[in-house]
C-alpha cells in the first residue's frame, strides 16, 4: 500500500497490482462507488477504502474530476496556441500563467522547455473566438514575443501509462 506520508523527497510512489488496478478503474470512471472496485478486485469494501485513502494522502490522486464534451456545450472547436514569452519579461511568466488559466476556453496550460515557454490548449466555438482569444489574451500582452495556433482535428486521449 502507497506510504502515506510521501513527498518529492521521498521519489515515486511504490505502487502495486492492486494499486495498479484501482487506478485504472477510476481513470475509466471516478464515479465508481467503493463497493464495486472492491467487487471487481475481489477484496473487502474497507481495503478498497483504505487504498484509495492512501492513494490520495500520498498524492497519488490529486482530484476526482469529470470529462465534459466541448462540442455538446457549444465548444466545438479546439485550438493549441503556443506562446513565447518575451527574453526581457522572464520575471513575468508565473503572472502570464495565473491569467491564463482563468480565462474562458482554456482547458489546459502548459509550461514548456524548449523553444516556446506555454502551451495553452483551448476549447471555443468557433475559429472568430480563437483568433479573439489571441488578440485579447495574448497580442496585447506586452509579455508576449509571439504565438503560433494550431486547429485541433481530433483529440483522442492516450493510454495511462502508469497503472
Amino acid at each position: 500500500m502507497p506510504s502515506t506520508a510521501n513527498n518529492l523527497q521521498d521519489g515515486p510512489v511504490k505502487l502495486d497490482d492492486l494499486d495498479r488496478r484501482l487506478l485504472h478503474m477510476l481513470t475509466e470512471n471516478s464515479r465508481r462507488t467503493n463497493n464495486s472496485m472492491a467487487q471487481e478486485l475481489g477484496i473487502a469494501p474497507s481495503t478498497c477504502l483504505a487504498r484509495l485513502n492512501a492513494l490520495r494522502e500520498s498524492g497519488v490522486v490529486r482530484r476526482f474530476t469529470i470529462d465534459i464534451d466541448p462540442e455538446a456545450i457549444g465548444h466545438a472547436l479546439e485550438a493549441l496556441i503556443f506562446v513565447r514569452i518575451r527574453p526581457g519579461a522572464r520575471h513575468l511568466m508565473q503572472e502570464f500563467q495565473d491569467q491564463i488559466r482563468g480565462k474562458p476556453g482554456v482547458t489546459q496550460l502548459f509550461f514548456l522547455g524548449g523553444t516556446d515557454d506555454f502551451l495553452i490548449h483551448v476549447a471555443v466555438r468557433d475559429s472568430n473566438d480563437v483568433r479573439q482569444f489571441v488578440l485579447d489574451h495574448l497580442s496585447a500582452n506586452p509579455a508576449v514575443a509571439s504565438t503560433q495556433t494550431s486547429i485541433v482535428f481530433e483529440h483522442v486521449p492516450g493510454a495511462t501509462p502508469w497503472v
